[in-house]
Parts: C-alpha cells; sequence; structure tokens
C-alpha cells in the first residue's frame, strides 16, 4: 500500500485506548514538570543569547522551514502533516542525557526543555494550526479530519497545560512527595508510552512496509535539516563549541510521543502522520546518539571545550 493510499490510514485505537493514551500524556507532562527548577532557568537571564536563539530555532524556524520542506517536495499530506506535528512539538527530556554525552552545555539543554515545554500546551497548537492551513493539502485533510481550531487549542491546553502547571504545584509546595513521585512517574510514564507503541505497531503491522518506503526517507531528511538547522543559528550568533552541541541537539530531538499522542487523539489516528511521529521517536535517538559519539570521539581533552564552565 503506498502513494495516495497512506493518507487513507487510520490507526485502530479505541475510545477506551483514547482514554488510557489521555492518562499516560498527562502523567507524561505531570513528570515533565516535577523535573523542572527555578535554577534551570536562571541561566536563561544570565546568558539570554543562546537559550532564546534555540528556541527562536525551535518554536519558529523548524516549523517554518518544515512548512516550506512540504511545499517543496510536496510529501503526502498525512505524511506533511505529521512532518508538521513534530516540529511544533517541544524538546524532549532525551535530549539533556544527549547533550551531556556529547560534553555540551546540559545545563542550556534542561532550561530549553523546560521553556519548550511551558509553553508547548500554546506553541505546539497554533504551530500546527498555522502552518497546516497555510498549506493547502493539509488543511484540506484538517477539514478532512473535522479539526475544530477552537476546540483543539483548547482540548491541548488541557491535555498539556493542567498536568504541567498540578506539576509545578507539587514542587513549589510538596517538595518531598515531588521527589518521591519523579523518576518512578518518569518510568512509569515512558513504559507505558513505549507499551502503547508497540501495541500500536503490532495492531497495525501491515502497515510497516508502508513506514520503511513511504514515510522513513522524509523522517530521516527532516531530521537532518533540524540538526543542520540548530548547528547553523549557533555558528551564525558566533556560540561556543560548548553551546553549540546543546542547542543542535535540542532543535534536533522533540517530544515525538506528544506528537503520536496528539495524532492519535486529535487527529484520528491519521496513518502517515502517527508513522511519521513514531518514526521521528526512534531515528532521533538513533541520529542523536551518533552526534554525541561522534562529537565525544573529538575531544580527547573534554575539559578544553571552548566555553565549558
Amino acid at each position: 500500500m503506498a502513494g495516495a493510499a497512506i493518507d487513507d490510514i487510520l490507526l485502530n485505537i479505541s475510545p477506551g485506548g483514547q482514554m488510557a493514551l489521555g492518562i499516560v500524556l498527562a502523567l507524561i507532562m505531570y513528570g515533565v514538570a516535577l523535573d523542572l527548577r527555578v535554577a534551570d532557568f536562571v541561566d536563561v537571564f544570565r546568558r539570554p543569547a543562546a537559550p532564546l536563539a534555540g528556541l527562536a530555532a525551535q518554536l519558529i524556524l523548524l516549523p517554518a522551514v518544515t512548512w516550506a520542506i512540504t511545499m517543496v517536495l510536496k510529501p503526502q499530506p498525512s505524511i506533511a502533516l505529521g512532518m508538521m506535528v513534530v516540529a511544533a512539538c517541544p524538546g524532549g527530556n532525551i535530549s539533556n542525557l544527549i547533550t551531556h554525552m556529547a560534553r555540551g552545555n546540559t545545563a542550556l539543554s534542561v532550561s530549553m526543555t523546560g521553556i519548550s515545554s511551558l509553553l508547548a500546551s500554546v506553541t505546539t497548537p497554533l504551530n500546527i494550526l498555522f502552518w497546516a492551513g497555510l498549506n493547502p493539502q493539509t488543511a484540506a485533510l484538517l477539514r478532512q479530519v473535522s479539526v475544530d481550531p477552537v476546540s483543539f487549542i483548547g482540548s491541548t491546553v488541557l491535555l498539556l497545560g493542567v498536568p504541567m502547571v498540578a506539576g509545578l504545584l507539587t514542587v513549589r509546595h510538596l517538595p518531598g512527595l515531588a521527589d518521591r513521585l519523579r523518576r518512578p512517574l518518569q518510568i512509569l510514564s515512558f513504559v507505558f508510552l513505549i507499551g502503547f507503541i508497540l501495541a500500536a505497531t503490532i495492531t497495525n503491522w501491515r502497515y510497516v512496509s508502508v513506514f520503511s518506503t513511504s514515510v522513513l526517507p522524509f523522517v530521516v531528511l527532516h531530521n537532518a535539516i533540524a540538526v543542520a538547522l540548530g548547528w547553523g543559528v549557533a555558528k551564525i550568533l558566533g556560540l561556543s563549541d560548548y553551546d553549540t552541541r546543546a542547542l543542535t541537539i535540542e532543535v534536533s530531538m522533540h517530544n515525538s510521543g506528544l506528537g503520536l499522542a496528539l495524532i492519535l487523539t486529535q487527529f484520528d489516528g491519521l496513518g502517515g502522520a502517527a508513522l511519521v511521529a513514531a518514526g521521528w521517536g526512534v531515528w532521533h535517538l538513533v541520529s542523536g546518539w551518533a552526534l554525541a559519539a561522534w562529537w565525544k570521539r573529538r575531544d580527547p581533552h573534554p575539559e578544553r571545550i571552548e566555553g565549558a564552565a
């Protein structure tokens, strides 16, 4: 099954499954909030150039570039929509680990992840609706799956914003409880999400060949462009190698689990889009690890990395 037929794929998910996925997503965002500290954001105000440039690249430039890619290469509409959804998602916590592996500025990575996650309840739905609306094919697809902009923004704010605020309040007023919940909740959320992805993959195994031929090339290209965008912005601004590594990884690693959840709950499980988000979830780990390994291999004397404290 290839060509236009990929737009007709709808991944099977029951109403109960959608509810369960919504709960898992809320737990993930709550867990993200439990990991945030005021200290994580102090560096943004002390040295704002790097984090603000990174956030601009992540939240503004990448969605715009993604729209341009879809207009030039003209992938199937559902694939284009999936690319836009992933580009609109905030950074994922795994980017902090990859940045640390790459001997980059982990504090910068953490602050960017935290801020983009805090803004996600607004920036993610607005970016999706704005850029998808500018592409005639994805705009038609949004109408086809009956996405109401007001309802979509409202439900996304509730789905992402409420657990995020709840997590921040827990950290502020119940720090002991936050410390006890943080690690097990994050592990549990991750396990549930991986389990859900595996279950969905097994249930829809017949579409794996479609992914490898029609979707994977766009996932690889899209991620490579995100890497180049993050690196390019850092170089244009003359940032240190220490900051460049963090910014490059942060711009190229997104919370694709959030994107997949939104596609399954808000876009009727649109197959091409879901395959893009799931593919990103795997591929950005591969590319991020490879990039970190390459940078680490370049550093016989890691204490001498330019800009490192």
